[in-house]
């Protein structure tokens, strides 16, 4: 069926219709933009919804725990998923919502052009209609007036008393009414064969073909609707398997949940690496009382004048803090003077006694190691948090160790800077065309001493590793860095191969005034300028001549005395060397 022999008849309903047609596609467009819309703004808010409870702080203060990082990959996930809902929206508003409009202005210029092309084809026919109708009238208006005409002369022609010219008159005037009746069939029997002629051409040529065009563009309309129905659908389709893995992940996630790894995180973390407190030992004050034969109380042998503690019940310091992180600091029964009290705070005891001060020191002398082995470490200054010493056990070696990592990878870093610039400098001076071989060496001497403060900072950390651990640092024959000579954190103990003893009453200031200045064994001259910031170190300038007071044992530092006496450590590569001789004077260059 055709809508041109059909409906030949209907053009202004076909003329409704196909307006009716583009409005509906244009009203399935806004619907796809209202949707496509929904999809933005919901993608929108779920990548705020992310945002909002990522974490906002560095991965490494992150807890590792499992449940955490479930949590974390499935927010991945979902911010994924976002991703998908914003690839479905950028694909509905270019595949379907701009191509329907597209389409909908083509249509709108296409059936334009086919409803002009049939209003004037109507104009057309109207206009042969009315030139067939005009020469119509015109016959029926002279066939009339031939009529008359007729009759008046029939008339004279009979009246015996008309003269001959009046019938000669009306004889003529009928003869001229019938020739202009005779024009007028002709021009109206030939419009109105043209005007059959073209009816038959609107009608079955040229409506034909407008409606035709007409039922073409409405059906394609009707299909490019199918068509993007189809594509409304087939975005969603093709996300579908990136979406089913975005939820296979979070269930992914989901499982990978592990309450025994989040337990031994949870130990990881918080073990202290302290010994759980021993029992306390019995302390009997009723020993001087007198008691008769009846008493049923715990006595005492009369001849023991000091209860010593039992070594199984002895506590530590370490054990005294792990109590005190469940209840208040134990108090030392002790009344002994401001002097004793000061004393046990500054050293650590191995036991806890209630004993009389004189003994209790006297012991001290002989079996007590001090925190502090020499008291230029007091001179240096206050013992710092940088050794980590305020945190239990476990976790100041964990820190330690991560630390040590990451020097140790900011010093591999300078080394290849180093031999970077080292194979630079060898091509300047074997091609000097390319660059100044020269203009290095300020950028070498800043890599080295880079790399001697990183070495510093790592054997620092060892050192105090090897303290947390308990263990003999392996270089204990190599003198350590200035910074941990010259700052002795708290906690730490200098090991110089001789025992340390404790210093009581006058022993205090023989300390300070054994500290005598080192022999000099030689003379250095400074080749660079030293900024001496690290405590412990010396600052130099370029040129400077200092005494040698202690060589490099390997670790790349040699202690040196300014004139003024001020005493530090500096790069052996920043200074050049001159040792003397039986100490009269002769020098040898190194």
């Amino acid at each position: 069926m055709t809508w041109g022999t059909e409906l030949w008849d209907q053009f202004e309903n076909l003329d409704k219709h196909t307006q009716w047609g583009i409005d509906f596609l244009e009203r399935y467009a806004k619907f796809v933009k209202e949707r496509l819309e929904i999809e933005q703004t919901y993608a929108k808010q779920l990548r705020n919804l992310v945002k909002k409870y990522c974490p906002k702080r560095s991965k490494d203060d992150e807890p590792r725990f499992s449940s955490c990082m479930s949590f974390y990959s499935i927010l991945n996930e979902l911010n994924d998923y976002a991703g998908q809902r914003e690839v479905v929206a950028e694909e509905m508003g270019h595949n379907v919502y701009g191509e329907l409009m597209r389409y909908s202005q083509d249509l709108k210029s296409e059936r334009k052009h086919h409803l002009q092309e049939g209003r004037k084809a109507q104009q057309y026919l109207d206009q042969c209609w009315k030139h067939m109708d005009n020469s119509k009238k015109k016959f029926e208006r002279e066939c009339k007036e031939a009529e008359k005409s007729q009759i008046s002369y029939d008339r004279l022609d009979n009246d015996i008393n008309a003269t001959k010219s009046e019938v000669e008159k009306a004889k003529s005037q009928l003869y001229l009414r019938t020739h202009s009746a005779d024009e007028s069939k002709n021009e109206y029997a030939a419009q109105l064969q043209n005007f059959n002629g073209e009816q038959w051409k609107h009608f079955n040529v040229a409506i034909p073909q407008i409606f035709k065009n007409l039922q073409d563009m409405d059906e394609r309309r009707t299909v490019k609707l199918g068509e993007t129905y189809r594509n409304f659908a087939e975005v969603e389709r093709r996300v579908v398997p990136i979406i089913s893995k975005c939820l296979e992940g979070m269930v992914t996630a989901a499982k990978a949940v592990d309450q025994r790894k989040d337990s031994a995180i949870v130990v990881e973390s918080f073990k202290s690496g302290f010994e759980p407190p021993g029992d306390f030992p019995f302390e009997d004050y009723s020993q001087n009382l007198s008691r008769t034969g009846s008493d049923n109380t715990i006595s005492t042998p009369k001849n023991e004048g000091v209860v010593k503690p039992d070594p199984k019940h002895s506590i530590s310091k370490a054990a005294k803090n792990k109590l005190w992180l469940f209840g208040k600091k134990p108090k030392v029964r002790d009344s002994s003077s401001p002097a004793i009290k000061t004393f046990t705070r500054c050293f650590n005891s191995e036991q806890l006694v209630c004993i009389d001060p004189i003994a209790f020191c006297l012991s001290e002398l002989r079996t007590v190691k001090p925190r502090i082995a020499s008291f230029r470490g007091l001179k240096r200054g206050a013992p710092s948090l940088e050794d980590f010493s305020h945190l239990p056990p476990e976790q100041r070696r964990k820190r330690l160790q991560a630390r040590i990592d990451e020097l140790s990878k900011e010093l591999q870093k300078e080394v290849d800077q180093r031999d970077a610039l080292n194979k630079m400098k060898d091509v300047y001076e074997k091609n000097p065309q390319m660059g100044d071989p020269q203009s290095l060496q300020p950028k070498i001497s800043e890599t080295m001493c880079n790399m001697e403060k990183l070495r510093s900072e790592i054997h620092k950390n060892e050192s105090w590793l090897s303290e947390v651990e308990g263990k003999v640092s392996t270089r204990g024959d190599r003198r350590p860095s200035a910074d941990v000579n010259h700052h002795t954190p708290h906690g730490r103990e200098r090991s110089e191969g001789t025992e340390t003893r404790c210093l009581c009453g006058n022993e205090f200031d023989d300390e300070f005034d054994n500290d005598d200045p080192l022999p000099v064994l030689g003379h250095c001259k400074a080749l660079y300028s030293f900024d001496g910031q690290n405590e412990g170190t010396l600052l130099m300038k370029e040129d400077d001549v200092l005494y040698i007071i202690e060589e490099d044992k390997g670790d790349g530092w040699t202690r040196a005395r300014k004139q003024s006496g001020e005493e530090g450590y500096v790069p052996t590569s920043y200074v050049e060397i001159a040792m003397e001789k039986n100490s009269k004077g002769a020098v040898t260059y190194i």
